[in-house]
């Protein structure tokens, strides 16, 4: 007699056990996302906390490889501010022991050093080609920041620009021109799709079987008959009382919602009418046509989407097929999730077999249309089913994020605001905003732009300022910007105080101030690298004075 026995039960694995937490956030994709990753931190002169600290972040939840490139040697300076130095490193490579003790703290990961100046480094040929992202801490020459961030947009490789002086910290994204994101996670409550005015035939057959004698079922099966399919019941019956039409606004659908109640019976003793509660109060949240977020517009309408081309990324191949299939049901493809709800079990699996076998129809179709357009275009490489499962589900909320250069300040001739010009110069108007640290910031870059080392001087980083507020000034004026009756004293003295306090500090930096702000860019970093959740566009503030933090499109 064959062995009867079933075979054992697995547990989760190592792996899983140790990175459980992050496995719930962002699932075995982005954690395979994270470990074929190599990160790079760029340290020019100054003491590099907040990029070491960054890293802290990135080696815990098992970024696969880092590097870190830093000239210095470990001096008493460093040892009052970097946590990761003790006074056996005095004299010793700061990359190198950096590197040693971040490694320390999860042997999954792999970590290299390199202790010479990245000026040198770059005149190396394709040096910065094996890296995923880049950090660059400041302070560092505007001519070698100029160079990595046009090299790293020709690769499409994003770069984070990092500053903590003091009680303050900055950092700005550069991402690709085009930097797409599927996975966006939406708030789970945002995300229900029920299609309940636009029923398929399956669906309304469900309805017909199961509510159909709905006032001759007992007490107990009344109590439990799903509340979407009695959604569709009631309204079956509310459009042969209205010409066929459905609620089409908020009196309407208050009146289909009493509608609803009266049809609860006030006395279950069978558990109740929750389902009907449950009916009541996904009106307003489930009637409605489906409609296109302005976030998926924008990928439909992108050029990339519009003109696909033998060499177009996967993604754009996908988003060309799911809006064809948008133009032909103006919906997109069904995600086929149900939410939790009362119901008897085996009508709880019926009602989410006719969503997934409709979504699954409809997931088809789009593959069948992403392996048209390879055959047309003459692909050698066809794209994975996954990921255009994947991106039918999340369909209705892709996110293009169109990344933009940040702020290179190199001479007191100021910067380029380009058509951000106008939101800086309203932001530089309101008290309460961040800018004017922003700009002392900037300051203190072009007071370095050639040279890091000499200790920052007021008076001229006053002019820089006072030079920085003028051309933005100029800048918002040319485009269209009221500027004659407007009283810049306020920010003009917010920006004084902003360069005293980089000057009490003289560069240096606060090791408590460098550990939150790393914490805040690792959490981005994680996001760009697996492409989840949606990152900052693309600047982000930290006043450590004020408590205050603040994100500006500049």
């Amino acid at each position: 007699m064959a062995d009867s026995t079933p075979p054992p039960l697995h547990g989760p694995s190592s792996k899983e056990k140790k990175y459980d937490r992050q496995l719930r956030l962002w699932a075995a994709s982005g954690q395979q996302a994270l470990e074929d990753s190599h990160v790079l931190l760029v340290n020019s002169a100054g003491p590099g906390v907040v990029g070491v600290e960054t890293l802290k972040n990135l080696v815990l939840p098992g970024i696969g490889h880092f590097t870190i490139v830093d000239p210095a040697t470990v001096s008493e300076d460093d040892l009052g501010v970097n946590f990761f130095l003790d006074e056996e490193s005095l004299g010793q490579s700061r990359a190198k022991r950096c590197y040693e003790l971040l490694e320390e703290l999860n042997p999954d990961v792999e970590g290299h050093y390199i202790a010479e100046s990245i000026e040198n480094l770059l005149e190396k040929p394709d040096f910065l080609s094996p890296y995923t992202l880049i950090l660059l801490v400041a302070p560092i020459p505007a001519r070698l920041i100029d160079i990595i961030c046009r090299t790293a947009h020709q690769t499409g490789t994003p770069v984070f620009y990092i500053h903590s002086v003091g009680f303050y910290a900055h950092f700005s994204l550069l991402l690709p021109s085009a930097f797409p994101i599927v996975d966006t996670h939406p708030d789970p409550a945002s995300t229900t799709d029920l299609r309940l005015l636009e029923p398929w035939p399956e669906l309304s057959a469900l309805v017909e079987e199961k509510a159909r004698n709905l006032d001759n079922l007992s007490d107990y099966e009344h109590g439990h008959v799903p509340y979407v399919l009695l959604l569709l019941y009631y309204l079956e019956r509310w459009k042969k009382e209205h010409n066929g039409q459905v609620p089409q606004n908020y009196k309407q659908k208050s009146e289909f919602r009493e509608l609803v109640r009266k049809g609860a019976r006030t006395n279950n003793p069978e558990g109740g009418e929750e389902n009907f509660d449950e009916a009541i109060g996904a009106v307003l949240k489930s009637l409605h046509p489906s409609k296109l977020s302005s976030a998926a517009m924008e990928v439909f309408e992108a050029e990339e989407c519009q003109n696909i081309t033998k060499d177009s990324q996967t993604f754009w191949v996908i988003a060309a097929a799911i809006r064809k299939f948008y133009l032909d049901h103006k919906a997109t493809p069904l995600p086929g999730a149900v939410p939790d709800m009362k119901a008897q079990s085996a009508d709880y699996i019926k009602l989410q077999n006719v969503y997934k076998t409709r979504a699954r129809a409809d997931f088809h179709e789009v593959l069948q249309t992403v392996r048209t357009i390879e055959k047309n275009l003459g692909r050698t490489t066809s794209v994975d089913e996954k990921e255009v499962e994947a991106f039918c589900k999340g369909a209705a909320f892709v996110k293009l994020i169109r990344g933009r250069p940040f702020h290179i300040a190199g001479s007191k001739a100021g910067i380029n605001w380009g058509h951000r010009a106008k939101f800086a110069y309203q932001a530089l108007q309101d008290p309460s905003s961040l800018l004017p640290m922003y700009l002392g910031l900037l300051a203190v870059d072009t007071y370095h732009a050639e040279s890091v080392d000499k200790p920052l001087d007021e008076s001229s980083l006053l002019s820089y300022t006072s030079s920085l507020v003028d051309n933005l000034e100029r800048e918002a004026a040319a485009a269209g910007s009221s500027t004659q009756d407007v009283d810049l004293t306020e920010a003009k003295t917010q920006v004084s105080q902003v360069v005293q306090e980089l000057i009490r500090h003289d560069g240096a930096e606060l090791h408590n101030i460098s550990a939150l702000a790393g914490g805040m860019i690792a959490q981005e970093v994680i996001k760009v690298i697996t492409r989840q959740y949606i990152p900052i566009d693309n600047t982000c503030l930290f006043d450590g004075i004020g408590s205050r933090s603040s994100v500006l499109r500049l």
